[in-house]
């Protein structure tokens, strides 16, 4: 599975910042033809997509190269999937998904543009799309997701405030299906790139909940996201402390030791060795 601390959306229509975006070394990035084009100018960007793309995988192999097409039952949809895509991407990212039935309509529109193998990240971000998470992101087709909290705020009728008090259930909810569904989970949009102090709280809350990378809608946000999403030094060093103190009292036949002041157990045990996951990944 690629891994995304973070997941960058460039204009696919912008070739100069499309050229600029892998200096900020994300993890992924997708060319967008959705919210980042206007609708007077979308058919034309397809083909701007497709020589991008071809660029940045030759350029850049380590770089997960995505394209994010209209959503289902938009007048681009069918056109982007047809037009739009090619086989050497890592995956399309389908805004707008609520429900499996969507899913299945992108997997039957991939295979009839000749690209089956694209593997699917999935927009969660419409009351339907989080109320169905969990039937979205158990489908076998996708293998990422992204919370949308701004279109999820905008279908509801509600309001948009800096405290996410607003959005914790369905980001909650999201995050949830994700780790049912097996499926890589990536944070909402901070749509201020100015401010970074509030992205940093952002994407910590992201992380406490389960997350495990964030959208950047700008290159200088990369940097702040791998900062918030990979293990530091000392995390990593208290996981191992910690594993190899439960396994020793394994051999004794204790289930339960007291570590650096706390009473340590199964589930600590396993929050531990996530960290050292997280930081093999990052190794590797």
């Amino acid at each position: 599975m690629t891994r995304m601390r973070s997941l960058l959306t460039v204009p696919a229509n912008r070739r100069d910042l499309v050229a600029k975006a892998p200096r900020c070394a994300p993890d992924a990035l997708f060319l967008d033809l959705e919210d980042g084009v206007p609708p007077d100018a979308k058919e034309a960007a397809r083909a701007d997509a497709v020589d991008a793309a071809l660029d940045l995988v030759r350029a850049h192999p380590g770089l997960a190269v995505f394209v994010r097409v209209n959503a289902i039952g938009t007048p681009w949809f069918a056109g982007d999937v047809a037009e739009a895509l090619v086989p050497e991407l890592t995956g399309v990212v389908v805004p707008k998904v609520e429900s499996a039935a969507d899913v299945d309509a992108v997997v039957a529109a991939l295979a009839a543009a000749g690209v089956p193998d694209l593997g699917v990240l999935a927009g969660i971000e419409s009351a339907a799309g989080v109320a169905r998470a969990e039937a979205v992101l158990a489908h076998p087709a996708v293998g990422w997701c992204y919370f949308g909290a701004e279109d999820y705020v905008a279908d509801l009728g509600g309001v948009r405030t800096p405290s996410n008090q607003e959005v914790l259930h369905a980001r909650s909810q999201v995050v949830l299906a994700a780790r049912l569904g097996d499926v890589w989970s990536v944070d909402m949009i901070l749509a201020d790139f100015r401010d970074d102090d509030r992205y940093v709280r952002d994407a910590t809350e992201g992380r406490s909940l389960g997350y495990r990378g964030k959208l950047c809608i700008h290159p200088a946000q990369v940097a702040l996201a791998h900062a918030v999403f990979t293990p530091t030094a000392e995390e990593v060093d208290r996981a191992r402390r910690l594993l190899t103190a439960y396994a020793d009292a394994a051999t004794r036949g204790e289930a339960t030791i007291a570590f650096e002041g706390e009473m340590v157990d199964e589930p600590m045990a396993r929050r531990a060795r996530t960290v050292l996951a997280a930081a093999d990944v990052e190794a590797g």
